[in-house]
């Protein structure tokens, strides 16, 4: 098997060095003082679990890496209609693409059999310029249940989780995500092959929905959100709504706001990564958080005054941001 990581920051860098220590032929795709680190002296990863260090190969010109099994995206979702440049070179007629990313994928009603079928997200997808870039027949989906930071160039700190679930858009059990799977596993991940995956997105959505831009709002860590009864009632609301629109998308998450508030808790004084970005003056990536669920509520007619209230004072915050860069 052979893996490019394209964009192989806190979370791509991790799992390549997994996929690394497990035999694979990784290729992580990375720039700047980070990519310059991992060259010299390779990703090393600090983890409760057992630090380790790997030595993938490692460059910023995808052209040196040619056509691999896999491409392992961990670029924010904010990057992928530019992106097709640099997944060119990666791709062989069957490359498949596994997007790691929060809120809502662009192959979300791709292969969803009901009344939304083959529904593109404007919001997620503007113009179809992210189905372009990566065609929905390549795409594989994965949910992210892995906290994880860069503590310093070519150093990963790896917090808690280690589960990192996959799975087809039709829900088909596939050779190609079976084999990714079995690799992750051997390199010390968790990477089941879920039916429905959709359900996972909404689950992980349920807290990004809320905790992410609420956290950039109010400089906050994920446990001072939950300490401060306002907020945490206001968590509650979005988490409501946020539920509402899943349901009427024909996915029910299954899982009850209070046991997602208390999975929150246990993060502690961990900063999301979008605080984290607001923090180094990037741009936030709440389109696939905030608006396309906005967007599927107008869509299916669902009520969700609070999410468009904090979508409105967080799309601002990211307005003055990107003028500033």
């Amino acid at each position: 098997m052979k893996v490019a990581v394209l964009g192989a920051g806190a979370i791509g860098a991790y799992v390549g060095a997994a996929l690394h220590r497990a035999g694979v032929e990784v290729h992580l795709i990375a720039r700047g003082e980070h990519l310059q680190a991992i060259r010299s002296a390779g990703v090393r990863v600090l983890t409760p679990r057992g630090d380790f260090v790997a030595h993938p190969h490692a460059t910023d010109d995808p052209t040196e890496v040619g056509p691999v099994d896999h491409i392992f995206l961990g670029l924010k979702a904010n990057s992928y209609a530019a992106a097709g440049p640099m997944i060119q070179p990666l791709l062989h007629e069957n490359t498949s693409i596994i997007a790691a990313q929060n809120g809502i994928p662009w192959w979300y009603f791709h292969g969803l059999k009901g009344p939304y079928e083959g529904y593109r997200i404007e919001s997620v997808d503007p113009g179809g310029a992210v189905t372009a870039a990566l065609p929905l027949h390549r795409a594989i989906g994965c949910v992210v249940y892995a906290a994880t930071e860069i503590e310093r160039p070519g150093v990963i700190r790896h917090l808690e989780g280690t589960r990192f679930s996959i799975g087809e858009p039709n829900g088909a059990p596939t050779e190609r995500c079976a084999a990714f799977s079995r690799a992750a596993v051997e390199g010390g991940l968790k990477c089941p092959v879920e039916p429905d995956l959709r359900r996972d997105v909404w689950i992980k959505l349920m807290g990004n929905i809320a905790f992410n831009p609420i956290s950039a709002l109010a400089r906050a860590t994920m446990a001072g959100i939950c300490r401060h009864d306002g907020a945490r009632g206001l968590v509650v609301a979005m988490m409501r709504e946020t539920v509402e629109v899943a349901r009427r998308v024909g996915c029910d998450p299954g899982i009850s706001i209070e046991r997602r508030l208390r999975g929150a808790e246990k993060a502690g004084e961990h900063k999301t990564s979008t605080l984290q970005d607001l923090e180094k003056g990037k741009p936030l990536e709440l389109d696939v958080l905030l608006a396309a669920v906005v967007e599927l509520a107008d869509l299916t007619g669902a009520e969700v005054p609070t999410l468009r209230a904090i979508h409105a004072v967080s799309d601002l915050l990211n307005a003055n941001l990107v003028r500033a860069v």
